[in-house]
């Protein structure tokens, strides 16, 4: 097969783009081949939730207690503070500091003051948070979002899963998030406080 017929395959096919691009990429890295693809040129996130709609669900997650509490805190935890499925996955209890006089987690170097009644949430979560497949006390497992594999943390993809099955699209939702808060942080401060690069 030579540069042309890749191409014209390339037209027909198109959606698998990704992976052939990779796969030719490290074909041509090996030497095994001669064939070019170049990166698709990544133009910025692919949507952004609507403000509104983002703080809508946000006073939903904050309100309503038959929501579970794991998937309370990572919904808000993405919609008001933009952090990542994955980062939010590991977190651990050692994050959370709960204070006489605030509840801070640390999701970067420095510790964020959680409100109420965030901070309610996340106490109630650290209290009470069990994995699928948890064995022993809640009090061994060092993570706050157990996983179905005893001493393991969720999976990312798990918990992505959880969330779009409440309608919180992770993506957008943090793009969004990372827009407004940039407007209002500057960025090191940022940085330091979410775990930002």
């Amino acid at each position: 097969a030579d540069q042309g017929h890749l191409d014209a395959w390339l037209v027909t096919v198109g959606s698998n783009r990704g992976d052939v691009g990779h796969f030719v990429r490290w074909a041509a890295a090996q030497r095994l081949t001669r064939l070019e693809l170049p990166a698709v040129r990544w133009s910025g996130p692919s949507s952004v939730m609507d403000s509104e709609r983002r703080f809508e669900q946000a006073r939903w997650l904050l309100s309503d207690d038959t929501v579970d509490g794991a998937d309370r805190v990572a919904g808000l935890l993405v919609l008001l503070y933009a952090q990542r499925v994955a980062a939010l996955s590991r977190l651990r209890l050692d994050h959370v500091e709960v204070g006489t006089d605030a509840v801070r987690l640390r999701l970067g170097t420095h510790p964020v003051v959680l409100p109420e009644p965030l901070a309610g949430i996340v106490v109630e979560l650290v209290r009470g948070r069990r994995g699928h497949a948890a064995i022993g006390e809640p009090g061994d497992m060092p993570w706050l979002f157990p996983g179905g594999q005893p001493g393991r943390p969720i999976s990312a993809s798990r918990l992505t899963e959880r969330l779009r099955n409440l309608d919180i699209h992770a993506g957008p939702a943090r793009s969004s998030a990372l827009l407004q808060l940039a407007s209002e942080l500057p960025a090191a401060v940022m940085a330091r406080l979410l775990g930002l690069h």
